[in-house]
């Protein structure tokens, strides 16, 4: 019974749309919560840093409905990342392009989330936020030091974005959307 209702969801899925569910991660103050909320609101919220998770629904893109897992970025929260892994459909991780000191830090957890069993396969979105402060490096730097061009297995994307004014954001969606379609396909193959 349950796997007949499963297909039968997935093949409503087209009419009705797709429900994916997507985490969004990185280290603190990397501005996952402000973006979140630009996203959801579509206006600049003042935040405080998370110090477990919000969730929330966007509004449709594509036909896909994300629900978002903003997960806090303090170091004694990622040790919690692997909780949210099971059924992410998509994975958005935010660096602070303007934070260089902290790049080889965001490199590191970004290996160990690529590494992780139950995510294997899954698309990955890279946002380079904070591209509107001085000495920011570019999306095409940190696809370089985060070593991108080298993954297997896994589609990818990466933006540049400023979270505060929503500059690359909806690109960044839509990219987001076309990718979690393919990663949703090829598994119910």
């Amino acid at each position: 019974m349950g796997l007949l209702l499963s297909r039968l969801q997935a093949a409503l899925a087209g009419f009705y749309g797709l429900q994916a569910r997507v985490l969004l991660l990185g280290l603190d103050n990397a501005g996952k919560t402000t973006l979140t909320y630009r996203l959801k609101l579509e206006e600049t919220v003042s935040t405080i840093p998370t110090l477990g998770f919000n969730v929330e629904t966007l509004a449709p893109v594509q036909n896909v409905t994300f629900t978002l897992w903003d997960v806090g970025g303090q170091d004694r929260i990622r040790a919690l990342w692997h909780h949210y892994h099971s059924n992410t459909d998509g994975l958005v991780f935010v660096v602070d392009s303007a934070d260089p000191g902290r790049v080889g830090e965001a490199g590191s957890e970004l290996g160990d989330l690529l590494q992780a069993e139950e995510l294997q396969g899954v698309p990955l979105v890279l946002l380079a936020n904070k591209q509107d402060l001085p000495g920011a490096r570019s999306c095409a730097e940190l696809v370089e030091e985060l070593g991108l061009r080298k993954l297997r297995g896994r589609e990818w994307h990466a933006q540049g974005c400023c979270a505060v004014s929503g500059q690359g954001l909806p690109e960044a969606l839509e990219k987001l959307a076309e990718l979690v379609k393919r990663y949703r396909k090829a598994r119910e193959l």
